[in-house]
């Protein structure tokens, strides 16, 4: 077995934080840092997400499909302009993190 040594400022990126407290205290704050930046990219998929569903002016997405789009007509012109409705499970981008709020709302949820 190999003893490997690793100074801190290794994983800190800065000198002089040699104590455990200061380390400790450091990491606290890239940790919040960061996962305030995850929540905020998170928030973004969510919304462009949500407008991709929505999107009336659309006769299919890759999720559902294109089947709309080869079937449009004049008729269902009027029905295509209201808002799509989708089903939490639809958010196949904000399902793909573990962190993501609607991820833990379905994974909660047992409908």
């Amino acid at each position: 077995m190999v003893a490997v040594t690793i100074h801190s400022s290794f994983f800190l990126g800065q000198r002089g934080s040699s104590t455990p407290s200061a380390m400790l205290a450091t990491l606290l704050s890239r940790r919040a840092k960061l996962q305030e930046e995850l929540g905020n990219i998170e928030r973004q998929v969510y919304d462009m997400e949500t407008s991709y569903l929505q999107d009336p002016g659309q006769c299919g997405n890759v999720l559902k499909g294109f089947e709309g789009f080869l079937s449009s007509s004049n008729k269902n012109t009027a029905l295509s302009k209201r808002s799509r409705k989708f089903q939490p499970e639809d958010r196949l981008f904000s399902l793909s993190s573990v962190a993501s709020p609607v991820a833990e709302e379905v994974a909660t949820c047992h409908c």
